[in-house]
């Protein structure tokens, strides 16, 4: 139906026997399609850089999101206790080894290991703590016998006690505000 006759060849028309004489050399062999739709075959993946050789770099952690998450041997995790944003908690909080306020809490807390208050939190009460973490609120009385740490936009108000502090620029702390270092007398220690 297609065929041409052998009077309308042309000269850039082909026989069957010229076919034959060339074997397909004309033009290249059609290589199948990639993954991808192209088609040109498919690199190797170690030629892209992205393997197992390509040095990697640990995230930076803004100061702000840091949190205290030092494991010690024997630590358990049942005695950690967060209260979530949009919750409200008052009372009195025993046996916690690891305090985190992204909520509003109204307590009196005694011998906890860890306090941290997260951006969003809110503590108001007494705590007497190893350390201290408060990047959000806290109004009362705060005994870090340790370490107390106030990150940017961290706001400490009342009575404050502490081992050693860290302040970061932005952190800010009002009130009656003392070392434990400093409670003990010069004349007791000799």
């Amino acid at each position: 139906m297609f065929r041409r006759n052998k009077d309308e060849e042309g000269p850039n028309v082909k026989t069957p026997k010229q076919d034959e004489a060339n074997d397909g050399h004309d033009a290249p062999p059609l290589k199948p399609f990639s993954k991808k739709g192209s088609h040109s075959p498919a690199s190797p993946a170690s030629s892209s850089g992205l393997g197992p050789s390509a040095p990697r770099r640990q995230a930076d952690i803004p100061s702000s999101v840091r949190r205290l998450e030092r494991s010690r041997p024997g630590d358990v995790e049942s005695k950690k206790l967060i209260v979530g944003r949009d919750i409200r908690l008052s009372g009195e909080i025993t046996a916690c080894d690891k305090l985190v306020v992204e909520g509003h809490v109204e307590v009196m807390l005694s011998d906890a290991r860890v306090i941290e208050v997260a951006p969003s939190g809110y503590f108001k009460g007494n705590a007497t703590v190893e350390e201290a973490d408060i990047s959000g609120r806290f109004d009362g009385e705060l005994i870090a016998r340790d370490k107390l740490t106030v990150r940017t936009g961290g706001r400490i108000s009342g009575s404050i006690r502490y081992g050693n502090i860290v302040i970061e620029s932005g952190g800010e702390i009002s009130g009656d505000m003392q070392s434990l270092t400093d409670d003990v007398e010069p004349d007791a220690a000799d």
